[in-house]
């Protein structure tokens, strides 16, 4: 298998958040360019931005998702339950794996005690994605 789960180390290392760093790593195989994912998912970091939402790494994941599951239908939006699906087992595995999919709590910001740190949250999220979602790699 070869994995790219060290590429998303190395770009978040460089700056990029981390749906940014687990979103770009995969961006070919979903068809989009990597200056445009950058920008897609450049919101989404840091838990949306202030820790209370979603890890980064998570929703990375989840866009990857919707973006090699959608049917693109505008008209007849026909593949929004199996893209749901999808990401709903993405975060319960990443769940399982870490306690919480909260930034705030991945952190320890409240509690004081990290239940794992970012390039950990992007090693496993890209870890999920790649089971899940690509699995030609």
């Amino acid at each position: 298998m070869n994995t790219r789960i060290n590429e998303t180390i190395k770009r978040h290392d460089k700056g990029y958040n981390c749906a940014q760093a687990v979103a770009c790593t995969y961006c070919d195989l979903v068809g989009v360019d990597e200056e445009t994912m950058f920008k897609m998912t450049e919101a989404l970091g840091l838990g949306m931005g202030c820790m209370e939402g979603t890890c980064g790494a998570v929703t990375g994941a989840c866009v990857l998702a919707g973006m090699k599951n959608s049917t693109g239908n505008l008209d007849a939006p026909n593949s929004k339950a199996s893209s749901y699906q999808i990401s709903r087992e993405i975060l319960s595995r990443f769940k399982e794996q870490n306690s919480s999919v909260t930034c705030k709590e991945l952190k320890g910001v409240e509690t004081g005690k990290v239940l794992r740190s970012c390039p950990d949250c992007i090693m496993d999220a890209a870890k999920i994605a790649e089971d899940i979602l690509f699995d030609e790699l």
